[in-house]
């Protein structure tokens, strides 16, 4: 889908002109899968009916199916097992299961085109880090006020650019050896020899699909915390970078920005760091379903 100029007007003017070079040469933002464009329709409209609006969603098996391994998760072991989708609606809650089918329905609208193990990798560290965040969020919605759901969807999101940046150019990433299990470094050398910033096409991307805006934000800066004084997407960011961290823990692999980030995001948080440990081994034991 060709870029809509009016994504651009929130950006700086360097920005906006380095993203329409960039999708003069056809980088493309993914349009919404039908079913869910008409999903979210109805909720703008004030459908409130869960079985019409399961009906609606039947309609994409695929969608359907992803949907229910995301509420298998440990996020939401206190409302399953789920026998439908009305159920989920119910259980979880309208607006709530609206952004989690947002998130299963963009790994369905990027199909790859080419290099499929580097885009299997992507997949599986998106959907590894939305789980991870999701657990975070839950334990610690009293305090941050983000609730899984959003969490998740941030999750699959916060690098979105990536996969579009590797449609169009088939060597993006190619330094980074993405169909390697567990390889994901630093993207700003790549960004810069394409010209490209894939947390600002990310950015663009969640803006076409209606995220809420403080998600928008997160995504724009989930690399750039500091950039961050509204609270939400704030908060938003500290639950990525802490879910990334407990990733890179969980694949043995190192996290550098870690070490520039943790004194933020824990105060953020809420957590202190002695407490960290222990924090990632139950969140780690809740992700791998040990508990």
């Amino acid at each position: 889908m060709a870029l809509d100029p009016s994504l651009l007007t929130t950006l700086s003017d360097e920005e906006a002109r380095s993203m329409k070079r960039l999708f003069e040469k056809g980088v493309s933002i993914p349009p919404q899968p039908r079913v869910l464009d008409e999903f979210m329709q109805q909720l703008a409209a004030g459908v409130s009916d869960v079985r019409r609006l399961a009906r609606t969603l039947a309609q994409d098996p695929a969608i359907v199916a992803a949907l229910f391994r995301v509420v298998k998760s440990a996020a939401y072991r206190r409302h399953q097992p789920f026998e439908s989708v009305e159920h989920i609606l119910q259980a979880i809650g309208i607006n709530q299961t609206a952004n989690l089918v947002r998130a299963v329905a963009f790994a369905s609208a990027l199909p790859a085109k080419h290099n499929q193990k580097a885009f299997e990798a992507f997949w599986a560290r998106s959907q590894a880090i939305s789980q991870l965040a999701m657990l975070i969020a839950a334990d610690r919605v009293s305090v941050c006020n983000i609730f899984p759901d959003q969490a998740g969807l941030a999750g699959i999101f916060h690098d979105c650019g990536v996969p579009v940046l590797m449609q169009r150019f088939t060597t993006y990433c190619k330094a980074m050896r993405l169909d390697e299990p567990g390889r994901w470094t630093s993207l700003a050398e790549e960004d810069a020899r394409f010209s490209a910033d894939h947390c600002v096409v990310g950015y663009l991307v969640a803006r076409h699909w209606r995220l809420p805006d403080f998600i928008c934000d997160a995504i724009r800066y989930h690399h750039d915390m500091a950039r961050l004084d509204t609270h939400a997407a704030r908060t938003m960011v500290a639950i990525l970078q802490l879910a990334i961290h407990i990733h890179h823990l969980d694949i043995v692999l190192d996290y550098p920005e870690w070490r520039e980030v943790r004194d933020d995001v824990l105060a953020e948080l809420g957590i202190h760091e002695a407490a960290l440990p222990e924090f990632i081994d139950v969140v780690l034991e809740r992700f791998h379903g040990v508990d």
